[in-house]
């Protein structure tokens, strides 16, 4: 089989091919296609999986261009991993937004409305190519933000694109971790979109065992959500929510924390990941020992200004490993050779959640095989979640309209109906401040 990674000069790409070497069975991947619009990303990334498949006598083979028709032609699977602008525009988002006083992360708030705005056109050209050149392919979603970037190329590949996110599948783990049980025996009950969803069960043998930890103060303190929420406010809810809700619930102490740090993460990123290509670019330096390096810092840092505003303190090293390329390798088994699993992911709503229309892409667990993924049938949300995710569809669909009619007034109207920007005139100034920064805006008239 034929998996074409776009954005294949990104940073986390040795993570999915170090799950491709893992497996070995039939119906496996054999060749792999790194597409990137940066050739010099392509190399240093190439001489990482070269390093890493040295003593695999079965690796897939790698090949890299910076055509996208020639990488997407004939294609099984193709993994978006794309990031218009690159970590210079995600640090530009930040500064932007944290100058008016609002979020700017790249999913969450003003920095994941911009973010959406140069990237869904971008990948609705994508779409329309695989749909031409290789109709029978499954396009794995991992683009940020990516229930909203699934839900734009859906209008053109319909169920054959399917998201993917790390973050539900890393809570999942915890809980069943903290209440005793293995991940792979437990059913997480989660409901939700794109880092805005909540585990409200997790049944263990057919007896939820979420209350059990919710009535337990100790054991709400001894995993990451538990300490960065905190026992009282998690009881409170009846839930355990996804990591980014904590720009939700705290966003004044998040704001605050992001403008009393030194740098941004994205500005972090931006110089850490300048770093790692500059260095890889020596041939005499060891590719993979130093990807190994950088990706155990990145780790670590990972929401370090949520987890300071909460005293969560450090991650635990369980945590540092990833996730997202394993929920991948899963995804593409299920499909490729009909092994049925359950996975939580972005999808098609198609009636699942009552509050939302059928072509909403939701996030929720999906039963998986051959013919795709098919979301299981969930318990309408609570009352303070409904709410929520209903106000954030209504923003992603209109960052949909503003990227496909070019509209200034609708782009004004996405910043400014987010929970987390508070008045029109610092969507609008949000507008100015992107506009002049980003040429990938320059439609929005």
């Amino acid at each position: 089989m034929k998996l074409t990674i776009l954005g294949g000069g990104g940073f986390r790409v040795p993570l999915v091919y170090g799950a491709l070497l893992g497996d070995h069975a039939d119906g496996r991947v054999t060749r792999v296609v790194l597409h990137d619009v940066d050739a010099g990303r392509l190399r240093a990334i190439a001489r990482v999986l070269a390093e890493r498949a040295a003593g695999v006598p079965d690796a897939p083979e790698v090949t890299a261009t910076t055509d996208l028709d020639e990488a997407l032609r004939g294609a099984d699977f193709v993994f978006s991993a794309i990031r218009v602008g690159g970590l210079k525009g995600r640090a530009d988002d930040e500064r932007i937004a944290l100058a008016e006083g609002v979020l700017g992360q790249e999913t969450v708030g003003a920095g994941g409305i911009a973010f959406g705005l140069r990237t869904v056109p971008v990948a609705v050209d994508i779409a329309r190519r695989v749909a031409r050149l290789a109709p029978d392919a499954w396009v794995i979603n991992f683009t940020n933000p990516a229930g909203l970037v699934t839900e734009a190329m859906s209008r053109h590949l319909g169920d054959r694109v399917i998201g993917i996110c790390d973050s539900p599948v890393g809570l999942g783990r915890r809980v069943a971790r903290v209440l005793g049980a293995r991940p792979a025996e437990a059913w997480v009950d989660y409901v939700g979109l794109n880092h805005l969803g909540w585990v409200r069960g997790l049944r263990i043998a057919g007896r939820d065992e979420l209350p059990r930890l919710l009535a337990d103060p100790v054991l709400l303190g001894s995993f990451e959500e538990g300490r960065l929420f905190g026992a009282d406010w998690l009881r409170s809810l009846g839930a355990i929510p996804n990591e980014y809700l904590h720009y939700y619930y705290f966003n004044r102490e998040a704001v605050h924390a992001y403008r009393e740090a030194g740098r941004t993460r994205g500005a972090f990123l931006r110089d850490q990941q300048a770093g790692f290509y500059a260095g890889v670019a020596d041939p005499a330096v060891p590719a993979l020992e130093l990807w190994d390096r950088t990706r155990a810092e990145r780790e670590a840092t990972y929401m370090a200004e949520n987890r300071e505003a909460a005293g969560a303190g450090e991650r635990e090293a369980e945590d540092l490993s990833g996730g997202y390329e394993n929920v991948a390798l899963a995804l593409m088994r299920a499909i490729a050779r009909d092994e049925r699993a359950t996975l939580i992911l972005n999808v098609r709503n198609r009636g699942t959640l009552a509050e939302l229309d059928g072509d909403a892409v939701i996030e929720v667990p999906c039963l998986v095989d051959a013919h795709g993924a098919h979301p299981v049938a969930v318990d309408p949300l609570p009352g303070h979640a409904t709410g929520l995710v209903c106000a954030v569809k209504a923003v992603e669909r209109e960052v949909l309209d503003a990227a496909r009619s070019g509209s200034r007034a609708a782009a004004v109207k996405a910043f400014a109906l987010h929970p987390l920007v508070d008045s029109v005139n610092v969507a609008r100034r949000l507008v100015d401040g992107y506009t002049a920064v980003h040429p990938g805006l320059a439609y929005l008239r």
